[in-house]
């Protein structure tokens, strides 16, 4: 797979070389050196592998363990690498492959009592048969035992426009003492989706795996694709894909400052900061028409050029609008303290984006494995240290501010050309796969394709979504606080579950 170092591990090989990753990163565990995550494919022959993806450092290309199953059944390594838990039993559910030792064993993706009577990921899965077998079960949780403790099983139809999710609080008077989080009740099987189609057919899935992310999709999804052809976009291209990841990034981090606001009932800056989400959204509209900034990435380019003068100035507006809220006490007092996520914690759980940086850990695509023409602007990544609410939206606010940056440097480099390029111009994976990354306005995003090169089809697609990511490290933050901060955490988190529910 082109941009990784591939080594093939024996199953019984796996944890030994789980151990020595942790022994290679050492007593304090860096914001680089950690595996990414793992899925499974069908190899040549059509037989079943796991394929586990690490990162080495900044500006170290990736690695690969390929890895197949013996007896159905790989060890687990969710004891060693707590991130991987929450993978190993999607695959699991999808695919069919046990994972021996999991400390979770219990279904993520299809749910308690829902199996269907074949993984539905494989091949040999017949869709004529019987699509579900057994009774619907509540998800399994720990027992949490007491005459004063109450059980609340919130959603998945919730209030307002938010996405379906049930979250299983118990709890005395405010204190919650277990949270449980249920997703996936939207599973769209999206990867499935991209299964025998082409290239350009792939740009539009990947734009509608999480529509708010929908340049972060394509983007990375369309570098995974140029990086197993051998393929190049041209300059222009690149930096207009520059200009369209951070005002993707740039409305985003505007709405959630203005739903934080919400949360804390500070009505004025939520107005505030949902006004200028729109106004952002009005200048996306005008430059692509696409308020989502939809229809213009596709591997080799993009599919028109742009008219960059359409680009309007907000920074004096948005900056007063930081400040403002930097400078409202009540505001500050409900996020301060509020859901706590420490260092390690964040590490071992594979928080990322702006929920590890505010956890003081410095790790952005943009800047440690550039891609795009990330690599010619400057550009500072905000890091704290607090790991709470206010840490989060302050990484964010920073961000903001870099983004507008980045957007004017980019607009005083960019020069005339053409902005699509279909050409080999580096090495063509032999094997037709690709690894292609993009730091989203949530967190690290990674494609892997595999193609049928001679077709130019898609033949496995696997997306690894910050949020998925985001949501196995959220609980940690809500165990043992109150329920009154409880919807200020999770906006302070920025999640989306159509991320997670891909």
């Amino acid at each position: 797979m082109r941009h990784c170092l591939t080594r093939e591990l024996a199953a019984a090989e796996l944890p030994g070389a789980a151990d020595a990753l942790l022994t290679a990163l050492g007593e304090q565990s860096s914001a680089h050196g950690r595996m990414q995550f793992a899925y499974a494919c069908h190899g040549a022959r059509g037989d079943l592998e796991v394929r586990y993806v690490l990162s080495q450092g900044a500006s170290q290309p990736y690695a690969l363990w390929r890895v197949k199953p013996q007896g159905g059944a790989l060890p687990s390594l969710a004891g060693k690498l707590p991130l991987l838990g929450w993978y190993e039993r999607e695959i699991n559910d999808l695919y069919g492959i046990r994972f021996d030792g999991h400390p979770e064993s219990h279904p993520l993706v299809l749910h308690e009592g829902l199996a269907p009577a074949q993984p539905p990921l494989r091949h040999d899965f017949d869709r004529a048969a019987v699509p579900r077998s057994g009774e619907a079960m509540p998800p399994a949780v720990p027992k949490v035992i007491g005459p004063d403790i109450q059980r609340l099983p919130f959603g998945p139809v919730r209030a307002d426009i938010v996405e379906s999710a049930q979250f299983l609080f118990f709890y005395i008077g405010e204190g919650i003492l277990h949270y449980h989080p249920r997703l996936f009740y939207k599973h769209r099987g999206m990867e499935a989706r991209f299964e025998g189609v082409d290239l350009r057919a792939g740009s539009v899935l990947a734009e509608r795996v999480s529509g708010i992310d929908s340049v972060a999709h394509a983007l990375a999804y369309a570098q995974a694709v140029e990086a197993a052809l051998g393929w190049r976009a041209p300059p222009r291209a690149r930096y207009l894909r520059v200009i369209l990841a951070e005002l993707e990034r740039l409305y985003n981090h505007l709405h959630y400052l203005g739903h934080l606001s919400k949360t804390t009932t500070l009505k004025v800056g939520e107005a505030q900061g949902l006004w200028l989400e729109e106004r952002v959204k009005q200048v996306n509209a005008r430059l692509t028409g696409s308020r989502l900034l939809r229809g213009l990435i596709v591997p080799g380019g993009l599919r028109r050029d742009l008219d960059t003068g359409q680009l309007d100035a907000f920074d004096h507006d948005i900056d007063d609008y930081l400040q403002r809220l930097e400078a409202t006490r009540s505001h500050l007092d409900r996020l301060m303290t509020t859901g706590l996520l420490p260092r390690q914690v964040a590490f071992d759980q594979g928080a990322t984006g702006p929920i590890e940086r505010a956890s003081n850990l410095d790790r952005d695509l943009r800047r440690d494995h550039p891609y795009a023409n990330y690599g010619k602007v400057r550009f500072s990544v905000p890091v704290e240290a607090a790991g709470d609410a206010h840490a989060r939206s302050r990484v964010r606010m920073e961000e903001i501010r870099e983004s507008l940056a980045i957007v004017r440097q980019t607009l005083g480099r960019i020069k005339p050309g053409p902005v699509l390029r279909r050409d080999v111009l580096e090495d063509v994976d032999t094997a037709g796969e690709g690894l292609g990354w993009a730091e989203g306005v949530r967190g690290g995003l990674l494609y892997a394709v595999h193609l049928e090169v001679s077709r130019e089809r898609l033949l496995r697609v696997k997306i690894k979504d910050p949020s998925f990511s985001n949501w196995r490290v959220f609980p940690f933050t809500v165990q043992d606080s109150n329920m009154m901060d409880y919807a200020i955490n999770e906006a302070s988190f920025g999640l989306s579950v159509a991320g997670a529910d891909r």
